[in-house]
């Protein structure tokens, strides 16, 4: 497939997409590593209409490095409800719906970890992710001759190569919004 037609492709799933009138999550976290959970989780509707945001109480600590991307520190959170009392929650708002994610592979990933920390390791995920940043490589188009793909784009360069004003703050709400707005030009575009 080249460039043209992976752009129409993602053009077309894009708009496919829309047509589920999805969710869009994002989270922040306490790293990347397999002990990383959740600080921070945002839901928004199909509409960019917010559903649901809230800080989170880890069980572990945030790291310098970590507050330095989201700036979310362990003052902010001392109050905060835990991944186990705020789960049930997100889980019933997330049930029965896509969600578009920027980089889903990671945040659903890192829900299963904080299950699993807040020992609801038996509770599934319950997400049906589709992955925005996977579907903006290919419409973006930037080919990755070394791994024989697309290359992925942060979330601030896509929204920054959109020309979408909202900022990529690092911040659970406002990444879920950035994410809605660059599926909508994703399904914007003439597919020429």
């Amino acid at each position: 497939m080249n460039r043209t037609q992976a752009r129409r492709a993602a053009i077309e799933r894009a708009r496919e997409f829309l047509t589920r009138q999805p969710l869009f999550l994002d989270t922040e976290t306490t790293g990347i590593n397999e002990q990383a959970e959740i600080v921070e989780i945002a839901i928004v509707d199909h509409e960019g209409q917010p559903l649901f945001n809230s800080l989170v109480k880890p069980h572990g600590r945030i790291p310098a490095d970590a507050t330095a991307v989201h700036g979310i520190d362990a003052h902010m959170v001392q109050d905060a409800p835990t991944w186990g009392e705020l789960w049930p929650v997100v889980k019933s708002t997330l049930a029965g719906h896509s969600v578009g994610i920027y980089n889903a592979d990671f945040d659903v990933r890192l829900i299963r970890q904080s299950n699993r920390l807040a020992s609801l390791a038996g509770q599934q995920a319950g997400v049906t992710a589709f992955c925005i940043m996977k579907l903006y490589a290919e419409y973006y188009g930037d080919w990755n001759a070394s791994r024989a793909s697309f290359r992925w784009q942060s979330l601030e360069a896509a929204g920054r190569q959109c020309a979408i004003a909202l900022p990529n703050a690092h911040r659970a709400q406002a990444d879920a919004l950035l994410t809605h707005a660059v599926l909508l030009h994703m399904a914007a575009q003439s597919e020429i």
